[in-house]
């Protein structure tokens, strides 16, 4: 036994022990992080929102805290018939929830409840103070019209918005004058005509 013993001391009590590197900074690891996400999101029992993104991760001891979906996100809105009327879809989003911003980033790609599709690199949605916004060039595709330029503000359902420095296509109503009779003629016909 004494043997055994003095044939395992030395492997018990060797200095280059393995070990991995320490982890550092605590807020560069997220608290949570889920795979596949697809999930429903219900109002007063009825289901008005889906949620897919490939992967979710909540960092909520950086400063700010946020939720990261680094691979992309798209959500879709229900009407009362549980059918698709406005979505939202992006390649990377952001929800600093502190301050209960989004940020979508990538090719952004929205539609909103007016059929009209919004396309941009760049897409702010204060949830405070129901705005939505951007800076980046945002080109509007409606049934009706086309718009594109630069510092887009909207409220949240997107139906109610400025675009500046924009350009765009109106579709033009047959706006072609009724002739107006000149008012000298017609006060020579009438003092030409028999009385």
């Amino acid at each position: 036994m004494a043997a055994a013993m003095v044939l395992l001391l030395p492997a018990c009590s060797n200095s280059d022990e393995k070990v991995g590197p320490d982890i550092g900074e605590r807020d560069s690891l997220p608290t949570l992080k889920s795979i596949g996400v697809s999930t429903l999101i219900s109002d007063s029992g009825i289901i008005r929102y889906k949620i897919i993104s490939e992967d979710w991760y909540i960092y909520d001891k950086k400063d700010p805290p946020y939720w990261s979906f680094e691979k992309g996100l798209f959500i879709e809105r229900f009407n009362p018939s549980y059918q698709v009327d406005a979505f939202i879809s992006c390649d990377t989003a952001y929800f600093y929830n502190l301050q209960e911003l989004w940020e979508l980033r990538g090719r952004v790609l929205v539609k909103n409840l007016k059929n009209e599709t919004f396309k941009t690199s760049l897409l702010f949605w204060d949830q405070r103070a129901h705005r939505i916004y951007s800076s980046a060039y945002m080109e509007i595709d409606g049934e009706t019209r086309k718009l594109s330029g630069y510092n887009f503000s909207s409220n949240e359902q997107m139906t109610d918005y400025i675009i500046h420095s924009s350009k765009g296509q109106f579709p033009l109503e047959d706006h072609t004058p009724t002739p107006q009779p000149d008012p000298v003629i017609m006060a020579e016909q009438e003092s030409e005509s028999p009385t």
